[in-house]
């Protein structure tokens, strides 16, 4: 599935919800779902945190056969969630697709707009990194 197929599948799922209270409990969901692949507890450290997160966010990432697979968590439920539907939607990408992915859904299914300023910098800073994991992949093969 592509970046943009799995966005698409996101953006119908919230959709079906009218109310950000609902939109809220599916973005715990995803959380929830985070923890059946859980971040090890020694990679909850301060080389893997993310820098401008109100909470604490860590992500590691790994190549596998020319796709880059994320991990991470936060201490945060609904921080988890969206680390999880990031997660969700970048990892099992190559380095390229995932440095020239639009990341649509998060303005598409109203996140952007009903978080804090504070919340949606740090979504901002766990892309940045997410890339900056995909680049330093890229050059690395090149």
């Amino acid at each position: 599935m592509t970046i943009n197929e799995r966005q698409d599948e996101i953006i119908e799922e919230f959709e079906s919800f009218d109310e950000w209270l609902d939109r809220y409990q599916l973005i715990i969901e995803y959380a929830k779902d985070l923890k059946a692949n859980p971040l090890p507890e020694e990679d909850k450290n301060d080389r893997n945190l993310i820098d401008g997160c109100q909470s604490k966010v860590w992500f590691t990432c790994r190549l596998e056969e020319g796709k880059i697979y994320y991990k991470g968590d936060s201490d945060a439920i609904l921080v988890r969630g969206i680390v999880a539907l990031l997660i969700d939607v970048l990892s099992g990408h190559t380095p390229q697709e995932i440095i020239d992915a639009d990341l649509y859904f998060i303005d598409r299914i109203g996140l952007r707009e009903h978080l804090s300023p504070t919340r949606s910098n740090g979504v901002a800073a766990m892309l940045k990194q997410m890339r900056l994991y995909a680049l330093a992949w890229n050059s690395r093969s090149i």
